[in-house]
């Protein structure tokens, strides 16, 4: 199965994206080449082109405290399992305790940073970051791996405690709503929210089905048109059926 994801608001839409965003550079940082460890450094400076945001710290916080009171109003419940309600709490708090130690503006002490920023300056140029513009960066990539590795995972690591608040509340989203298998007649599907509330809009297709979904939604409907990739990857309107998994997931 494919899973699409679709964002309903500008914080989930940021969430994601930085969710990518670690994911990518911690895939790059554990390789050992100097074009993976480029690949890092350049994901870095997205992380913190999004993760600047000045509400973003206080969002998670508190996003994080509405769960741990949700989760302390679970107490003493017969269904609900002590040892999972504990250790989900205790996440929560380390998770808030971490982002509270956070001082400043998120990342500034890599803007701090004149030789990183000498190179974030220069990646935006085509071809900006060669030997002859940045020597001193050149030098840096064919330092041994390892060390490349040290300085990078340093770089990062101040960055980690919004990555692991954010994955808590993404994996307390994608968990609130029940899959739903419907049916999109020749490529086509909607349906009328009618009140309800979602954050967060999550597709399942089979990879066996050749259909890309094009989603739009506002507060009144949701509406899917599933498109058919040609040989080269242009899509066209599919003409079929379409059996799908639809969940609407809300904190």
């Amino acid at each position: 199965m494919i899973t699409y994801e679709y964002p309903l608001n500008e914080r989930i839409r940021t969430l994601l994206r930085l969710e990518d965003l670690f994911e990518k550079a911690l895939y790059f940082t554990a390789a050992d080449g100097p074009t993976e460890h480029h690949g890092a450094l350049v994901t870095l400076f997205d992380i913190l082109e999004v993760a600047g945001r000045a509400d973003l710290k206080f969002d998670l916080v508190q996003e994080l405290e509405r769960q741990r009171q949700i989760l302390l109003s679970f107490r003493n419940n017969p269904d609900i399992s002590e040892e999972a309600l504990s250790g989900a709490l205790y996440e929560i708090e380390q998770s808030s305790t971490a982002l509270l130690a956070m001082q400043g503006k998120t990342g500034q002490y890599l803007r701090e940073n004149e030789w990183l920023m000498a190179i974030r300056n220069r990646v935006g140029i085509p071809g900006g970051v060669c030997e002859f513009d940045l020597p001193a960066y050149h030098f840096w990539l064919n330092r041994d791996a390892a060390q490349r590795r040290r300085d990078i995972e340093g770089w990062t690591a101040p960055l980690l405690p919004i990555r692991a608040a954010l994955a808590i509340v993404l994996r307390l989203l994608r968990s609130s709503g029940r899959p739903e298998r419907q049916i999109a007649a020749g490529g086509n599907f909607q349906q009328m929210l009618s009140g309800r509330t979602a954050q967060l809009i999550r597709l399942r297709v089979a990879r066996t089905q050749a259909a890309i979904p094009e989603i739009s939604a506002n507060k009144y409907a949701l509406n899917i048109r599933f498109m058919v990739p040609d040989i080269d990857m242009r899509p066209k309107q599919s003409e079929s059926d379409v059996e799908f998994d639809l969940t609407y997931c809300n904190l």
